[in-house]
């Protein structure tokens, strides 16, 4: 079966009830914002980055989002293309098939020039922001039991994505052979990823990921989302991402849509209401008892390179 299609098509949606394609499930494990003073279960190191993957993989994760942070500043994203080497082999000696996919959004603070870093370290996919991020939150008082303590921050900022920035950001990952996850916050990125593609910027499959929830993002409602999907070229493989409560209502709707699901405690540090999740593979597992559920496989890391368009032999380091 063609794993693209209109995924918002009535009768396009209606010939694969019952028979949609296995599910791949990401796993953004950590992000580049807070850290263990919201959940004890975050990664910060290399050592337990690797190792929280781990978890996920087995869960049945079949490509990891992760975010390096700096080894001497834990609360630092990474600016060097060595630190995110370093994060990828102990990765791909932990997750032998796992699809890597690095960050070029990183962390507040960060130069374009130092996003573009984990690029050398030859991650197989790579985020890629589509328009300006602009948000406003507290982050908690991390204490002085853990490395680089500080009191609450309020952070109030906006990372000025532009079209030429994009472009440069797409045609550096075309040059390295890494596949952009097009990461669209709502309808406008549908301009910027024509852009892209009139340039030849970016190559079918299209993995296109939205994000629901998140500040300027578009609300996550079921409406949203159809709305946004709508407006996708052709040769899209598509996955979403829900924020903080709106993980688990998100992850179920692209599963009935038959699209594919990013989960982990980048988005979301909580488990239920109330309840911290005790590590990304408990997310991830869920993702998979849902799929089921629903009469969806779960992607194997090999099938998942197949309807990506990706290397069947996993990255090397």
């Amino acid at each position: 079966m063609n794993h693209t299609w209109r995924y918002a098509d009535t009768f396009e949606y209606l010939e694969r009830v019952g028979k949609m394609p296995p599910v791949i499930i990401c796993c953004a494990c950590n992000g580049g914002v807070q850290g263990k003073e919201s959940n004890a279960a975050l990664p910060e190191t290399a050592e337990e980055i690797a190792e929280s993957v781990g978890g996920a993989y087995d869960a049945g994760a079949s490509m990891v989002h992760v975010h390096a942070r700096d080894p001497k500043h834990l609360t630092r994203p990474a600016t060097s293309t060595e630190v995110w080497l370093d994060v990828n082999t102990r990765i791909r000696q932990r997750c032998p098939e796992i699809i890597i996919n690095n960050t070029t959004g990183g962390g507040p603070g960060m130069t374009m020039e130092e996003r573009l870093r984990c690029l050398p370290a030859r991650p197989e996919v790579a985020s890629l922001n589509l328009t300006p991020d602009m948000s406003k939150f507290r982050l908690k008082a991390r204490p002085d039991t853990l490395p680089d303590p500080h009191p609450e921050v309020v952070y109030d900022d906006c990372i000025p994505f532009s079209y030429k920035l994009v472009s440069q950001f797409a045609a550096a990952m075309k040059a390295q052979g890494v596949k952009p996850e097009l990461e669209t916050y709502h309808s406008g990125g549908s301009w910027v990823m024509r852009d892209l593609i009139a340039q030849g910027l970016i190559e079918k499959p299209y993995w296109i990921q939205t994000v629901m929830g998140y500040q300027t993002s578009s609300w996550a409602t079921p409406e949203n989302v159809i709305n946004l999907i709508r407006e996708f070229p052709d040769g899209t493989v598509w996955l979403t991402s829900g924020i903080g409560p709106n993980q688990l209502p998100m992850t179920t709707m692209a599963l009935i849509l038959g699209g594919h699901v990013r989960v982990g405690l980048e988005d979301n540090v909580y488990y239920r209401r109330g309840e911290l999740a005790t590590g990304n593979a408990q997310l991830v597992a869920r993702a998979v008892r849902l799929a089921h559920e629903l009469g969806r496989d779960v992607a194997t890391p090999a099938q998942a390179r197949a309807m990506l368009g990706l290397s069947a032999t996993p990255s090397a380091y």
